[in-house]
């Protein structure tokens, strides 16, 4: 295994430019100026010409972060690295996947999602696009998992049609899996939006309805509060584009819906605490990455903005040892790189 001793970008970043809270107006439209937040940034793994779409968890005493690697942010050839750290400074290469082409077909791995399976073993979910004579022409999910340490990862498996009414499409891909208490996983399709699909096994998957969203929404991450109530926040790319927050309490067939007055770009999210969400997300109209503090209906409290720049976002989000632990990824220092962000929870919640 290769290892990579990460490299401090910003020891501790307070009150300066790029790494700050920034003054909004809540959804009353009343502008506020929220307090300077502390962050300590470092660049974990840089080790490919393009580094990107990260996510992140905390399991079996280490940190696991995943990511693609390839030569450009979109293409064939793109291939998948999980990497993991006892102490988020010290990183090896736990696993590594790559479609090696063959005659015509070659392959693009993209936005690998983390996930702790009911049975405790890591589950790596991955979008696999084939392309035929450099032609993009379907998309499938692919799942490998660990065994129960989180060691010795299995080999991509596919995703069988989950759907019967989908038997017919050639594309499909479940964007993020979270698990519920019951040891259920759901997660919405990216390109037939919004379909709502659970799993048992985080391989085969059967519909669970719809979310009824206008505006071209497709990036999609469940999350559950501690009652079982679902949240899901949507990007949309259409009409006014503002993302949204949608929720629904079992059997999730009746939405609340919540439009956000931020447009989003490889949402993620987090609870900070049974009344404060954290978004994380690509900026906009800057293009930077960033936190957006909310309550539960998607109002915005504060907005954290990382070192980030360009082509950049998809962040991966952990709460451990009362910190906010943020993976994503970068151009701004030329090369896109995967970061780590710690931020103290207690800053974000005053």
């Amino acid at each position: 295994m290769s290892r990579f001793i990460f490299i401090s970008l910003i020891a501790i970043c307070l009150f300066s430019e790029g790494c700050n809270t920034e003054n909004s107006d809540d959804m009353d439209g009343n502008s506020h100026t929220d307090r300077k937040i502390e962050v300590e940034v470092s660049m974990i793994w840089n080790q490919a010409p393009h580094s990107a779409f990260t996510d992140l968890i905390y399991a079996n005493n280490f940190f696991y972060c995943s990511f693609r690697e390839g030569s450009s942010h979109l293409g064939p050839g793109g291939s998948v690295r999980v990497i993991k750290s006892v102490n988020g400074m010290d990183w090896e290469t736990a696993a590594f996947f790559e479609i090696k082409p063959s005659g015509s077909l070659s392959a693009d791995l993209r936005d690998p999602k983390l996930s702790v399976t009911p049975d405790n073993r890591i589950m790596l979910l991955v979008d696999v696009e084939y392309y035929n004579n450099g032609n993009r022409a379907n998309f499938r999910p692919y799942v490998s998992y660990s065994d129960a340490t989180g060691q010795n990862f299995s080999s991509l498996t596919q995703c069988p049609i989950y759907d019967p009414q989908l038997s017919s499409v050639k594309s499909y891909w479940i964007w993020r899996v979270t698990w519920d208490k019951n040891g259920k996983g759901y997660g919405v399709d990216y390109l037939t939006p919004l379909s709502l699909f659970k799993t048992d096994d985080g391989k085969t998957y059967q519909s669970a309805g719809k979310i009824n969203v206008d505006g071209n929404p497709n990036e999609t991450t469940i999350r559950f509060d501690q009652n079982g109530k679902m949240y899901a926040l949507i990007r949309r790319e259409g009409g006014d584009q503002m993302g949204v927050l949608a929720s629904s309490n079992a059997p999730y067939s009746e939405w609340t819906f919540n439009k956000l007055t931020e447009r989003l770009g490889g949402p993620n999210f987090v609870f900070l605490n049974d009344e404060t969400l954290c978004i994380g997300t690509r900026m906009h109209p800057a293009l930077t990455t960033g936190l957006i503090i909310t309550d539960l209906s998607g109002k915005t409290k504060k907005r954290v903005v990382l070192p980030s720049s360009g082509d950049c976002s998809y962040p991966g989000m952990v709460i451990h040892d009362e910190k906010l632990w943020v993976s994503y990824y970068s151009s701004h220092q030329g090369r896109t790189s995967i970061y780590l962000a710690k931020v103290p929870v207690a800053e974000l919640t005053k």
